[in-house]
């Protein structure tokens, strides 16, 4: 009976990864982690302003908590608030949910903690996020001409292709228990955008590196407060320490 169970449990991880393989899933790239530097969260915040903020909002972002990253208010009505004059407001869009479910099939997702919802066992909301924007390429066989290797079937389309370019995927066939399946093998090249590989990787760590300050603006503060905190105490044990030795010595 035991060894039933044992066979059957060993086909379902087998069918399981096999269904992976086949649907295009691959392991996620580590994210830089850029949310200490000042000039990658402006540079990020500017992307996702332009790029992302037309159809997804950031509804519990106001544009002003952006001076938490050195900007102005001057800069951010001039560069990044595009749909109001107040820079208190919050990041909504001006899309309507019904029609743009019609246009995509599914309503844009909420950007303000996208970061910190899509954390999984093959890393953190951030690797997830920086691998998926890396992971477009050109499928005619999708409506909207575009794929991702990271998120088969996704309703969006590449929102970076000017800067990333066009971008075929290559798969190999690899035989497993008896089958083949087609596994991601890498890219090839079809049309150059704007920017290179190396430039572009770079401009979505910032981006990343944005959606990850965005989800919790207070994130390093609060980091640098637990530093001194566990110093603190680290002092303190010690001092209590010596204190107690010496209140009781003369006791026996």
């Amino acid at each position: 009976m035991i060894k039933k169970l044992l066979l059957a449990l060993a086909l379902s991880v087998t069918v399981v990864t096999q269904a992976l393989a086949a649907g295009g899933g691959v392991a996620w790239d580590k994210a830089p982690n850029r949310t200490n530097d000042m000039a990658a969260l402006q540079n990020g915040a500017k992307i996702f302003a332009n790029y992302c903020l037309n159809c997804h909002a950031a509804s519990y972002m106001r544009f002003n908590r952006l001076q938490d990253i050195g900007l102005t208010d001057k800069q951010i009505k001039e560069n990044l608030n595009f749909i109001s004059d107040k820079t208190g407001d919050l990041m909504q869009i001006t899309m309507d949910p019904v029609e743009a479910k019609k246009w995509f099939g599914a309503t844009p997702p909420d950007l303000s903690v996208i970061a910190r919802s899509r954390a999984g066992s093959n890393g953190s909301g951030a690797d997830y996020l920086y691998s998926f924007l890396r992971g477009y390429y050109r499928d005619p066989s999708k409506l909207t001409g575009w794929n991702n290797v990271v998120f088969p079937n996704v309703a969006m389309p590449n929102p970076l292709w000017e800067l990333q370019g066009e971008r075929e995927v290559v798969y190999k066939t690899v035989e497993s228990h008896g089958q083949e399946t087609r596994v991601f093998a890498g890219w090839k090249d079809a049309k150059a955008g704007t920017m290179d590989q190396r430039e572009f990787n770079d401009n979505i760590g910032d981006l990343v590196a944005y959606l990850q300050w965005m989800g919790e603006p207070a994130q390093n503060t609060r980091v640098r407060i637990g530093v001194f905190v566990l110093f603190f105490l680290g002092i303190f044990t010690l001092i209590a320490w010596r204190l107690n030795a010496a209140f009781w010595k003369d006791i026996k």
